[in-house]
């Protein structure tokens, strides 16, 4: 089992910047794919970015490439995502996810989740 738990949401104005963390215990990190979803109010579940166990590989949804950076530190067992140029239609509840090695775009292809953190985009 693999225990993620996020952090750094929070209410910004469009324009501003945010920087979401998400610990990983119970699994070894560098084994593990890294992935961020997001839910807004009343949309579904969509990819935004992840990134593979190596860190060598990276991908993002179209919404948020130029704006949204992923990264990880495997010596702290941490993801995070840099999300500048934030937008009203950011706002969601953001997930992390775990997987073994590979970048997916899908959520059923991920295996842990954590329990979610709130942004909030005002204009």
């Amino acid at each position: 089992q693999a225990q993620l738990v996020e952090s750094g949401g929070g209410l910004v104005q469009a324009g501003g910047s945010l920087r979401l963390s998400c610990a990983a215990s119970g699994r070894t990190f560098s084994n593990l794919a890294m992935g961020w979803f997001r839910q807004g109010p009343g949309k579904e579940r969509e990819f935004v970015s992840a990134i593979s166990s190596s860190g060598g590989s990276t991908s993002a949804a179209d919404s948020v490439k130029g704006r949204f950076t992923i990264s990880r530190d495997n010596a702290k067992n941490t993801v995070y995502l840099q999300m500048n140029s934030l937008k009203p239609e950011d706002t969601a509840v953001y997930y992390c996810a775990a997987r073994r090695v590979f970048v997916s775009s899908y959520a059923a292809d991920y295996n842990y989740w954590g329990q979610g953190t709130q942004v909030t985009v005002s204009s």
